[in-house]
């Protein structure tokens, strides 16, 4: 019974483990959470790597393991062929006794005179050493290259150290020697060696584990979630230091006394319980209390003196691993308690095998769940339903024992059902790891080089913003004059629209819109309760779209007559908006002459015709005269009325979509274009044109040339190239072609369809941008264009995207930015506050544009407060709204 119940103590149930993996998520969550990160004890410490290895790294690498009772330096040629058969030389130091307990100068000196003599030895003498420093303690890391030392473990206690950056203090001691040409580049711990050792391209490793004297774990974790840290996209490697897990009392409920023993007699009570649990250093001492608890019980050694079995340390965890050795563990066990003066029977033998095989078993099944908790985090983050990773392990109590494998892997099975991990054992972790880290770093930092230059014409700075913001001001005023208007790229189109609603509209409108294929017929019914809507979509034939004009315009008729009998309104003489999509030079509220069909459109005729005169004359030859053409509008302002009607402050309207636009409410007295002084006018901008007479040419980067060129318009519509959803995607696609060429992304992958025109569209910005949005589902958005992005192309993809999307935003909110400060000073105003009626599908659709644009807005316009109000049915409602502003 006595046995029984030590070994019930010492086992753990399913149950209880899938408390732990819980427990321990837990823990993990309020280590990467900006707000509880100082109270936890699973402290989840960024290290700053944040990439595995590709195989393209090559060069000379050194390191330094720092280790406890030596230094190893080693030296790495890495030849750039997948990491194939690298060339490693390297040379073990002993280290006095004495170091470890010094000074923190003694202890860096030695490690510097230990690396000049590695150097000599081998006849290394290149410029450029980089350098990766494995420390196997707990610190604080804030870069690759700095990282502060929390506190000493392992029996080190050197002065002057803690709370100091020790990669500055290395590099100190390296400068001492006159060895300028070795650069400390990276630290990392041994668990971080060991994850980067184990990967290469076809199968990197994004989970590290060792179980060894000591245990923790690292892991890739999505960047967003490691709030301490500014990064937010990709993914950075996490040191758990999970031997912590249970200092805060959450494994009080599976500790036995024996643990507590062992606990007590350590070099710190109350810390590291998770790691006193399960690191080999601690397994022969629980052992060992288990039997003196069986001894006093008289369980066990009846008749033997067991006074040896009470010093700490007697029972080494190398033994108990021999013990529960099947074929010679009996033997073993004898051998091992006969040397401590024990007289053992055959059934002491037994039960001690099975004492040992618990304790064993319980450290391989902790593990396991705090390896579960790891890849449940992992696939939920990542938003997975499976999960396949790969899992790299080292540690004596991993390698040296099968059976602690075989938990391990099983009970991380049953507790991650979801998740199916590979193990892959670590020949030589730190070392070798560490030169991947350096390597890693090097490359990742040459590729930031390429990137940042490549990507640096399209950030705009406050002074470019503030260029464009005084040129789109220039060539407004240019477009506003009668003298100057021919040689302004922005044309300032009059409107004839005099007012915005102001709520007091009444009675019965139709309204057609055509801008496509398709064309909408409303009725909008404008009441005390509000506006009221119908509408009828109609379809335009090709025939009749590429026909003759007078077919197109009777077609229309028939259909606005079909529309008034369904709606039972053909005995009413309704006043009409025409909104009408294509270039036209307004010469009245309700007379535009049409400068050119698009769209499609070629029906003959018609260019250079009234467009509201050839819809009447339809009219007449249909012999339908209830039918009253008071206005034409293009969509932009009657996206300005729609939104007008809901509040009285919107002045301007802004399209950014397919194409982009705006309008605004000028001074009468400053359209020199129109005769009249008084009041206001909508202007249509068309400010798409906007650099077409070379103005923008700084802004323009040799992608948008290349973009420029292939258009059925080169040279023309400038503006609206940087910003419209039409041009983006191929903006895009111009600069991952330019980094495939300088073999920064999709490395040796083929990239056949990024070739072809239009291939990758302005929608997939807007899903890959998506606040959130796993890197896996851009790895599968990329997979359906036949590009096999691996994470770090992902990520690049993603920060391409967002740099073109960015400057869309920035120089759109430029050109508004010109608008609003116009009106405020045409007004007099010290505080201009307006309202922006907006549609397009750019602007709607995109997570950021929106957002970038109102902020950039308030930066470059400050006096003015400016509100942002979408348009629901712009085209259709506005246009009804501008025929009935017309009326009152």
């Amino acid at each position: 019974s006595q046995i029984q119940r030590v070994l019930l103590a010492l086992t753990l149930p399913l149950e209880v483990l899938q408390m732990v993996k819980d427990r321990m998520k837990e823990a993990m969550n309020k280590g990467l959470s900006r707000q509880t990160h100082a109270q936890a004890n699973v402290q989840m410490l960024p290290t700053y790597i944040c990439s595995t290895p590709n195989g393209t790294e090559n060069g000379n690498v050194l390191v330094v393991e720092l280790c406890q009772s030596h230094v190893r330096i080693l030296l790495t040629t890495l030849l750039g062929n997948g990491n194939n058969s690298p060339q490693l030389t390297d040379k073990i130091f002993d280290m006095p006794g004495d170091i470890t307990q010094g000074t923190g100068e003694a202890l860096f000196d030695f490690i510097a005179q230990c690396l000049r003599q590695f150097l000599e030895s081998n006849d290394v003498s290149n410029d450029y050493l980089p350098l990766g420093f494995v420390f196997p303690f707990s610190c604080k890391q804030t870069r690759l290259d700095k990282a502060e030392l929390i506190s000493w473990s392992k029996g080190f206690s050197c002065s002057d150290v803690e709370g100091k950056d020790v990669v500055q203090l290395l590099q100190s001691a390296i400068n001492k020697q006159e060895l300028s040409q070795v650069k400390v580049v990276a630290l990392l711990n041994d668990t971080v060696g060991t994850m980067m050792t184990c990967s290469t391209r076809e199968k990197p490793c994004e989970v590290a584990l060792i179980v060894d004297k000591g245990t923790n774990s690292c892991f890739m974790a999505e960047a967003q979630y490691v709030q301490i840290v500014e990064e937010t996209s990709g993914r950075m490697c996490v040191n758990t230091e999970w031997g912590c897990f249970g200092d805060d009392g959450a494994l009080n409920d599976i500790l036995t006394p024996y643990d507590q023993h062992v606990d007590q007699e350590s070099s710190n009570p109350g810390l590291k319980r998770f790691e006193k649990l399960v690191g080999s250093l601690y397994l022969g001492d629980i052992v060992r209390h288990a039997l003196i608890a069986l001894a006093t019980e008289k369980a066990l050694f009846i008749g033997s003196n067991v006074t040896a079995l009470e010093t700490k340390g007697v029972l080494k965890t190398q033994q108990v691993l021999e013990i529960i050795n099947n074929e010679e563990g009996m033997t073993k066990a004898r051998m091992t308690l006969e040397a401590l003066g024990l007289r053992p029977s055959e059934r002491d033998c037994c039960r001690v095998q099975q004492v040992c095989r618990a304790v064993v078993s319980r450290s391989a099944a902790l593990c396991a769940a705090g390896l579960a908790a790891i890849l449940s985090l992992i696939r939920q983050s990542r938003g997975l339903e499976r999960l396949m990773i790969n899992v790299a392990v080292d540690g004596e109590l991993y390698r040296a024992h099968a059976r602690f494998r075989e938990i391990l892997q099983s009970v991380a099975g049953l507790l991650a059902p979801e998740c199916m991990a590979s193990f892959v054992p670590s020949m030589d972790g730190s070392g070798w790891g560490a030169a991947m880290v350096t390597a890693v770093a090097l490359r990742m930092a040459q590729q930031r080089c390429e990137v940042d230059k490549l990507l640096a014409p399209l950030r705009l700075s406050r002074a470019d913003l503030e260029r464009v913001q005084a040129l789109m001001r220039q060539e407004m005023d240019l477009g506003l004059d009668q003298e100057t208007n021919a040689n302004s790229s922005v044309r300032m189109l009059p409107t004839y629209v005099r007012g915005t609603p102001d709520g007091s509209e009444r009675g019965e409108f139709l309204a057609l819109d055509l801008g496509g294929t398709n064309f909408r017929v409303l009725v909008v019914r404008l009441g005390e309760n509000g506006i009221h809507m119908a509408s009828e979509i109609y379809v335009i034939p090709t025939n009749i779209m590429q026909g003759t004009g007078e077919a197109l315009f009777d077609h229309i008729i028939d259909c606005i007559m079909d529309f008034q009998l369904k709606q039972d309104l053909m005995e009413q003489v309704l006043p009409l908006g025409f909104t009408f999509s294509f270039p036209c030079k307004q010469l009245g509220l309700d007379k535009a002459v049409l400068l050119s069909w698009t769209k499609g459109f070629s029906a003959s005729e018609c260019v250079g015709k009234d467009v509201v005169q050839l819809l009447r004359e339809a009219a007449q030859r249909k012999q339908h005269l209830a039918l009253k053409v008071v206005a034409l509008v293009n969509d932009t302002v009657g996206t300005m009325m729609s939104c007008g009607y809901d509040d009285p402050k919107c002045e301007i309207g802004l399209i950014v979509g397919t194409g982009t636009n705006a309008c605004y409410m000028e001074e009468m007295q400053n359209v020199g274009t129109v005769e009249g002084e008084q009041g206001r006018m909508c202007i249509n901008m068309e400010w798409g044109a906007f650099g077409d007479n070379g103005c923008l040419d700084h802004i323009f980067t040799e992608f948008d040339r290349m973009v420029d060129e292939k258009t059925i318009n080169p040279g023309k519509q400038r503006f609206e190239k940087l910003i419209s959803g039409m041009y983006l995607g191929e903006i895009v696609r111009h600069i991952l072609l330019a980094l495939v060429e300088k073999r920064v992304l999709f490395h040796d992958m083929p990239c056949f369809t990024l070739q072809s025109k239009d291939i990758f569209k302005t929608k997939f910005l807007s899903t890959i941008e998506i606040d959130g949005l796993a890197l896996k589902q851009v790895q599968s958005i990329l997979r359906d264009l036949d590009l096999h992005a691996t994470f770090d192309d992902s990520v690049l993809v993603r920060e391409v995207c967002q740099t073109v999307s960015l400057r869309a935003a920035q120089l759109c909110a430029a050109g508004l930015a010109a608008v609003v400060e116009k009106m405020r000073e045409n007004r007099g105003l010290s505080q201009l506050a307006v309202t922006v009626g907006v549609d397009g599908t750019l602007y709607k659709m995109h997570p950021c544009f929106s957002q970038h644009l109102q902020q950039t807005l308030q930066d470059l316009a400050p006096n003015c407060t400016v509100t942002f109000l979408q348009s629901e049915d712009g085209s259709g409602k506005g246009a009804a709204l501008v025929a009935a502003v017309a009326v009152r």
